[in-house]
Order: C-alpha cells, then structure tokens, then sequence
C-alpha cells in the first residue's frame, strides 16, 4: 500500500502545481519561477542527503545515465511545460499528462522488457477513454491564447517525461529515491540559472505575496515532495503499471480547480472523472516480466 500511496500523493502535488504555476506565471518570467523552483528544492534535498549520509553504489558510466535523466526532466521537461501553460489552460495541458502511461508502456517494453496483461492494458484505455471525455466536456478559456500550440508543447514534455522514468528506474536498482530526485534538482538549478543569465531570462523586480509563497511551494512541495513520492514507487513496482497513476493528474486539477478556483463541472464531467479512477484501479493488477 505504501507504494500507492506515495505514488497517488506525487500526483495530487503535481496536480497543484499546474494551477500555481499558471499563477506565478502571470507575473514572474518563467525562467525565474524555473530558477528559484530548482534551487529551492536543492537547498531544501542537499542537507538531507548530507545528514543521512547517502552511499551511492556508482558504477562507470553511470554519469551518462544521471546527465540525461537531468536532461529530460527537469531541464527540457519543464522548458516545455512552461511554454504550454503559457498558451493554454492548466486544466487542457493535465490532460495531455494522459499520454504519459501509454508512452511509458511502449518505452517499458522495449527497453526494460516488460510486458503488461490484458487487465492493465483494458484499465490504460479506460482512462484514457475518461480523459478524453472530461477533455470533450471543457469549456474554451481566455486563458489559452494558442491551445494547440500548447498542447502540442504539453506532449514533447510527455516525452521527456518518459525518458525520465525509464532513466530513473534504471538507476532506482543503486541510487536511492532522495540521491536521484538531489541528481535532478541540482542539474536543474545549473540549467536554469544559465538559462536565465540568457537574453530570453528577467529576474523579478517585485514580489507579491501569493505568487511569491507559490514558487516556494513548487521548489519545497511539488518539486522535492511529487519527484521523491514518485521516483521512491517507480522503484518498488512496474513502470508501466505505476505509470496509470499519471491519469489521476487531469482528475485532481480539475478538482482543485472546483475548489480553490470556483470552478464547476457538469454531470457528464463527474462522470468522466469516475471513469478516469476506475480504469486507475481497474490497473492495478500485478504486471508480469519477461
């Protein structure tokens, strides 16, 4: 259980990230949000692994392994995001997150030789089928001045973001959860602090409250909190079957939207929403490995 619900808390927290950084978004420029999120996080990860004394089992080449699992997520991962939610609604890019098992799925298979049963594969289509029907629900929004360029924006992170998990439970078998979420939030600080040293970076010149509080929520909750969660049950299950647990992410925003933005849904909605943790459960089944 212990893994399932560390796995179902990354993404309650990632869900809460896509309404706080369309926050933050309206008034810090996105690189500084990325910059201060990164940096947070380390400084928030580093004591600890420095007080648990974390022994790393480093085999060569390893490094390869760790600079490209920093590479697709956080560095490119969130550069796209970023972009997305720029041009489209928080609500529309969570839903592109629905994506992410099935590309996981085929990446487990060719490259981790795992297969899945036809129970988990019925619950990935499920979901997905109750995805696209909240999707199909929504209403257009102002907020999203080019949805199609966001979206499409939304999935290239999708496939970063599987590059990641595959990379990330490779590594699992000799890092821990905490070295591995510490090897992604210091490259990302490397990263976008250069990044913001570019031409296209703007360091804030005020700091209002709300906003302010949010970034330091994305670097100290989402950013070490979601990534430590769900790298820690990337490790003790399937990759293919711990991702069906992304699909509860459009599931979660579309509630906290309800609930911290006054948002409503219709009764076809809600019932999207059943058939998006229906076909979560109904893929839990135990995945066999070849």
């Amino acid at each position: 259980m212990f893994p399932t619900f560390a796995l179902t808390a990354s993404m309650l927290l990632w869900a809460s990230a896509f309404i706080a950084l369309k926050i933050v978004f309206a008034v810090f420029n996105p690189l500084a949000v990325l910059f201060a999120r990164m940096l947070i996080a380390s400084t928030c990860l580093l004591p600890m692994l420095w007080q648990r004394g974390e022994r790393w089992r480093y085999q060569r080449g390893d490094w390869r392994w760790m600079l490209a699992m920093g590479l697709a997520e956080p560095c490119l991962y969130f550069l796209f995001e970023a972009q997305a939610l720029v041009n489209t609604t928080a609500s529309q890019a969570s839903v592109i997150t629905a994506t992410l098992p099935l590309l996981t799925s085929v990446g487990a298979m060719l490259f981790l030789q795992e297969r899945m049963t036809a129970r988990s594969w019925s619950g990935l289509v499920v979901s997905f089928i109750g995805v696209l029907w909240l999707t199909l629900g929504g209403q257009a929004s102002a907020q999203a001045p080019n949805p199609v360029l966001g979206n499409v924006l939304e999935f290239c992170a999708m496939l970063c973001a599987t590059g990641y998990v595959l990379i990330a439970k490779r590594l699992s078998r000799r890092y821990s959860a905490l070295a591995i979420t510490g090897m992604q939030t210091v490259l990302g600080s490397f990263w976008f602090g250069a990044a913001l040293l570019s031409p296209w970076g703007q360091w804030p010149r005020q700091f209002p409250l709300l906003p302010s509080v949010l970034v330091l929520y994305l670097g100290a909750c989402v950013t070490l909190g979601a990534y430590g969660l769900y790298t820690w049950g990337v490790s003790k299950m399937p990759v293919a079957r711990a991702a069906v647990f992304i699909n509860l992410i459009p599931l979660f925003t579309v509630a906290l939207a309800w609930l911290l933005l006054g948002e409503t849904l219709a009764g076809s909605q809600w019932l999207a929403c059943l058939l998006v943790l229906g076909g979560v459960l109904l893929g839990q089944e135990r995945t066999a490995a070849a």
